[in-house]
Parts: structure tokens; sequence; C-alpha cells
């Protein structure tokens, strides 16, 4: 079962998301401030069990997906969480020597979910300040349902109301005031800085109801630039597990309904071979049981 949030005829709405066609709810679901929540109809809210009966149903009216605008499917969350360096492969192919999970912890850093965010179809815009090195990264997104503090880490993906797809676009040579003196810490900045350029987020075309994808740790990961395969993994090849994330992140701060986390991406990004974005450009973002998020590339 994936849901996803669209826009039809000036108004917000809701529904059952199938590749090419959505299929709107049948009941007047629209929230206060015209929005569709998706939550209240995934795992933990409190609409999920009539979204299963719709669903069961197999009868709703569809539109195709082109007649509709598709929206980021939890536009709003309170904390959007990303790892970096949770493939192996892609730790070794930007220089790095990846370590066992038992030696090491997850990074954990954040994106501002309000400016960063972007529907699909949306163009990723390429940032005036810093055109030239703007990479992609093909992730798998969690949306979590339940919240929690010290959340161990056999009941994490109870926690889960479902999961999505995150492009976390990079700027990977992002160098603010380049007349500045060096200080110790500069590159590490410069690198969390160039993670926050406005659209630099790409989130959906759906969420995947936890009740239906029950496993995230097997799932293929493909990602295109203009047609052209460059990353293809799965997720079984993530260092830290979604579970063990979960784990992590709610010993440090309390998770809530809402949040979203992004557990990192695979190899190929276009920093390994210095092919960097650039207006004109397709992408084209697939996760098995999710769907594709594809996002055109334009100058800001």
């Amino acid at each position: 079962m994936r849901l996803c949030r669209f826009e039809d005829d000036g108004r917000i709405a809701a529904g059952f998301y199938e590749d090419d066609r959505v299929s709107p709810f049948p009941d007047d679901h629209v929230g206060a401030g015209g929005d569709a929540d998706l939550l209240a109809f995934l795992p933990g809210g409190a609409a999920f069990d009539r979204a299963r009966e719709w669903f069961d149903r197999k009868d709703l009216p569809s539109r195709p997906v082109g007649e509709v605008r598709l929206l980021v499917p939890n536009p709003r969350p309170n904390k959007l969480f990303l790892l970096a360096g949770n493939y192996a492969k892609h730790i070794e192919e930007c220089g790095g020597i990846a370590a066992e999970r038992a030696e090491t912890f997850p990074y954990v850093f954040m994106k501002p979910p309000s400016t960063t965010l972007n529907d699909p179809g949306a163009p990723v815009r390429i940032p005036k300040s810093s055109p030239d090195s703007i990479d992609w990264e093909l992730e798998l997104g969690v949306v979590i349902g339940k919240g929690g503090k010290h959340i161990a880490e056999a009941d994490a993906l109870s926690h889960v109301a479902g999961y999505t797809i995150f492009n976390d676009i990079s700027d990977r040579g992002f160098r603010p005031n380049p007349s500045r003196t060096e200080r110790a810490r500069d590159k590490f900045f410069d690198w969390l800085h160039g993670k926050w350029h406005d659209s630099s987020c790409p989130s959906g075309p759906c969420i995947a109801s936890a009740h239906t994808l029950t496993d995230p740790q097997n799932l293929s990961l493909q990602l295109r630039v203009n047609g052209e395969l460059r990353q293809d993994a799965n997720t079984v090849q993530q260092i830290f597990p979604v579970a063990a994330v979960i784990e992590f992140i709610s010993n440090i701060t309390t998770l809530e309904p809402g949040d979203m986390i992004s557990t990192g991406t695979s190899a190929g990004v276009g920093f390994a071979t210095k092919s960097f974005l650039k207006p004109g450009d397709k992408i084209e973002a697939t996760i098995e049981s999710i769907g594709t998020l594809t996002s055109p590339v334009e100058a800001e």
C-alpha cells in the first residue's frame, strides 16, 4: 500500500499511488490549513484502518498521474535526519576506509526541511553561489509513525509508518569566502553547508506503508542521470540497518511522529568520476517497492 499527496485543480488531496495512476481517497480528508496528512492513514495513525479498507476494495476511481501534480508526501517533519557513510563502497569511492559496524557509529546530520524538501517532478536548482559540483545521492527514507526515546533496535521497526525515497543533493565543492583564513574545521563545515541549498532534498513520489513493506533491508536501489545508470545497490549493504539507526538517534533525541531519516547512499555518486549535475539533466531515483522519484535540473 503506497500513499501520495497531490495537487488537483488547486486542491491538495491524498490517495493511493500506483506508478502511473493515483486513486484519491473517497472521504473528505483534507485537514486544517488545506493539507492532506498521510501520517493519519499509515501505521500508528487514527485513520489507518480506514485506509486499509479502502485499499482492499480495489474499486476506487483513478486518475493518470500526469493529470495531477505530485507533492512531497510528508512535507513538514519536525526533524529531517540524514546519514553520511552508511555504505562501504561509497565511503571507499570518496577516498575513505569503511569500518565494521561494531567499530564505529552512524554519522548523522540534518537538513532544514522547509527549504530543502522538494516535490517529485520539481526541478533541483543549481545554486548560483556554487554551480560546478552538485551531486546526487539516492537514499531510502524512513518516516516515523510512533515516536519515542531510547527505542531498542529489536522494537524499532514497529515505530516506522512507512518508507519513501530521498535524493540527498550535495555540493561537493562548496567553499564560501575563498580568501578566508583557514581554520581547522573548515572542511567539515564546507561539507555540511553544501547539504543545505534550496531544493536539495527531493522526496517521494509516495510513502510505502510499513505494514506492506516489512523488510527495509532487502530493497534494490538504482539511480539514472539522463538515462545512464549511475547507482545500483541494495539496502542489505547498509553498515547500519534502519532499526539500528532508529535506536542510535532515539538515544540522543526523542523521535516524534513524522520525523524522517534518510539512510545514506551507495557507490556511484558523481564525485567519484567528477561528473556533476548541470541544467537540463534529468535524475530518476528508483527504490524497489516504492517507486521512482524524478527530478529535472535547472539553474537557480
